[in-house]
């Protein structure tokens, strides 16, 4: 069961450095059922409750053509996650893996991300299926699923470039 701020048995926390301003700036706040990490979904479910995406004003006219798309990727700060955590025991058994092979919300950028179902859009809200954080987490960007989205600009010479010898 996840707890709040503890460390359970052999993870290794850090003294991060301090924080540098990445000039990241939140565009809106997410809406969910969820007020506490207890009860918050580990990953989102299609299925899942439906959710709002609240933009803010300067923002909303970046929504045009978010409809086109049934699925969108959402980037969110978890901005209650602690952020010192270099190994963690998920399943708190004294096991642990290194924080950048989880998709735990404690890391030292506390970026969440998910791909969501789009429901519809409409003054400035985003409603979708799909999301994984806490109640008023600030959004970060919105974007087309890399899966449906097909870039519009002319192709560029690196577009077609592969793995092979």
């Amino acid at each position: 069961m996840v707890r709040l701020n503890e460390i359970r048995a052999g993870e290794v926390a850090v003294e991060p450095p301090p924080a540098t301003d990445a000039g990241l700036v939140f565009i809106g706040r997410i809406r969910t059922p969820w007020t506490d990490r207890l009860g918050c979904p580990r990953q989102g479910r299609a299925d899942g409750p439906a959710c709002r995406i609240e933009v803010f004003p300067p923002w909303r006219d970046a929504l045009d053509g978010v409809a086109l798309y049934a699925r969108l990727e959402v980037l969110y700060w978890l901005d209650r996650s602690r952020r010192d955590l270099v190994r963690q025991s998920p399943a708190d058994d004294g096991t642990t893996r290194g924080t950048f092979s989880l998709r735990s919300p404690v890391r030292p950028n506390p970026i969440g991300t998910s791909i969501v179902t789009l429901i519809g859009v409409g003054d400035g809200v985003v409603h979708v299926r799909g999301l994984d954080c806490l109640d008023g987490t600030p959004l970060l960007d919105i974007k087309p699923d890399r899966a449906l989205f097909t870039p519009l600009a002319p192709p560029q010479a690196g577009d077609a470039d592969t793995g092979g010898a």
